[in-house]
């Protein structure tokens, strides 16, 4: 991570300097220097310490992890689909919680010979005691019968041996590789809703974004591990900023049509198009307020570029700002909703500001270089932004993934010169960070946790950008 107020270099420089002008014969004063030097390193170490604890506390992190221990699941029937689905319900599992950033994960390699399948083959002394020391067990078994998926799970809590059960659960579907992933998904969330504070899991969420694998940049969703991957819209365009609506019905985006470009509506109940206004000019990024009876997007029908307000349907449309300049890319405070972030170029180079949800109080949040797609935390803390912090001829900078607590102002990096990085988005838990980066060689789709960590990539075909994580 990147911190402000880093001195190092001056005092290596100041050592260096006077090392040399005293001579290698007077040690004392050296031997002064490095004790104070080393004060230095202590106080400056621990204060980055502390600037690390700000970006973990208010993203959920930081906390103690429970070690817990997942054995695979157990087949409870003979019905020969059982292998295919336990390895999918095994493996999707296991990634769920690996990915969950709540959970310590005990390694298979630590686990004793006779693993559960059922409460009564629990062990308590095996896995509370070194090697695997589990704090919690999760078990279970999957079995297939009459073409019926049946999952029995359960959450044990092998430190407390009168009373260990946290959580039973029962699951039914038709036997599919489909069916054994959402219900992984869903024992997945339901451990994590207990483990993680009683946040809810986002196993079962998707992630929309832009892919030109069939020919055109289209709207594509996946699960948000990377699974089924399909295509949603079909415009043979160019269509971008997908933006799926807080209830999950609606998804706005800006797509290239024959009057210029255009706010769409997409309904994902109907699955097509719905109407929706034509404003002229081009439009782009929507964003939906929190409660999804508004939408703000980037307008420039009034000459330049400004942020314009209207209702979820279309009416009411309003102007926003008025600077000189572009303003774009707007983004709604998902937990108050009345403030919005947005790009203005009105002093330059692109920066990020802030205003209320009525256009006052426009307030500039970044102080320098070339700062671009701002995305509120859930909690209403934090924004996520792409930012090149030394931009001009000559500069190393690259694009990385900044996290900014908007009422100090402290910022940290999350990225490190991998590529150009762009477009973050935050999860529902506030726990991670999905964006689009070309560290592969190509622009992809990536996620990590949201303090930089568990970094990895979710689409491999195509050129994939601009993610956005479903609310719920």
């Amino acid at each position: 991570m990147s911190f402000t107020g880093c001195i190092f270099p001056v005092s290596q420089k100041v050592f260096v300097t006077m090392q040399q002008r005293r001579g290698e014969g007077q040690t004392a004063p050296i031997v002064r220097l490095l004790g104070l030097l080393g004060l230095l390193f202590a106080s400056l170490l621990s204060s980055l310490c502390f600037a690390q604890d700000w970006v973990r506390t208010g993203s959920g992190l930081g906390v103690e992890k429970v070690r817990l221990a997942v054995p695979d699941f157990k087949s409870s029937t003979n019905d020969p689909q059982n292998a295919a689905l336990l390895k999918t319900f095994n493996d999707t599992f296991w990634d769920d919680l690996d990915n969950s950033g709540i959970v310590e994960l005990v390694s298979k390699s630590f686990y004793p010979l006779q693993t559960p399948g059922q409460p009564n083959e629990v062990t308590f002394g095996a896995w509370n005691a070194p090697p695997p020391n589990a704090a919690m067990v999760a078990f279970g078994n999957l079995g297939v019968a009459n073409d019926k998926l049946t999952v029995l799970g359960w959450l044990y809590d092998v430190k407390n041996t009168q009373s260990p059960q946290v959580l039973g659960k029962e699951y039914t579907d038709v036997a599919s590789d489909d069916a054994a992933r959402i219900i992984a998904h869903k024992f997945a969330d339901e451990i994590i809703f207990r483990l993680g504070g009683g946040i809810q899991g986002i196993a079962e969420s998707k992630i929309y974004f832009v892919s030109d694998r069939s020919g055109h940049k289209e709207i594509w969703v996946m699960d948000y591990d990377g699974a089924n991957q399909r295509q949603v819209t079909h415009q043979n365009s160019i269509s971008l900023s997908p933006r799926i609506s807080p209830d999950g019905t609606r998804l706005a985006f800006s797509s290239l049509t024959k009057s210029g470009w255009d706010i769409l509506m997409f309904s994902t109940d109907l699955n097509r198009l719905v109407s929706f206004p034509r404003f002229g000019a081009t439009n782009l990024s929507p964003s939906w307020s929190p409660d999804g009876l508004k939408l703000a997007f980037s307008s420039s029908r009034s000459g330049d570029s400004e942020i314009y307000l209207c209702d979820a349907g279309g009416g009411n449309l309003h102007r926003m700002t008025a600077g000189q300049g572009p303003d774009v890319s707007p983004a709604w405070n998902r937990k108050t909703g009345v403030q919005i972030a947005f790009v203005s170029g009105r002093t330059g180079l692109p920066q990020v500001y802030s205003m209320e949800a009525d256009g006052t109080n426009q307030q500039r949040l970044t102080d320098q270089g070339y700062a671009v797609s701002p995305n509120w935390s859930p909690n209403g803390q934090f924004l996520a932004l792409a930012w090149i912090r030394k931009y001009g001829p000559g500069e190393p900078g690259s694009s990385d993934i900044y996290l900014m607590d908007i009422a100090s102002r402290q910022w940290v990096q999350l990225t490190h010169d991998g590529g150009h990085n762009d477009f973050p988005y935050w999860s529902p838990d506030g726990r991670h960070i999905v964006f689009q980066s070309s560290r592969s060689g190509r622009e992809e789709i990536w996620m990590m946790l949201a303090d930089g960590t568990k970094l990895h990539q979710l689409t491999f075909t195509g050129r994939n950008t601009q993610p956005n994580w479903s609310w719920k």
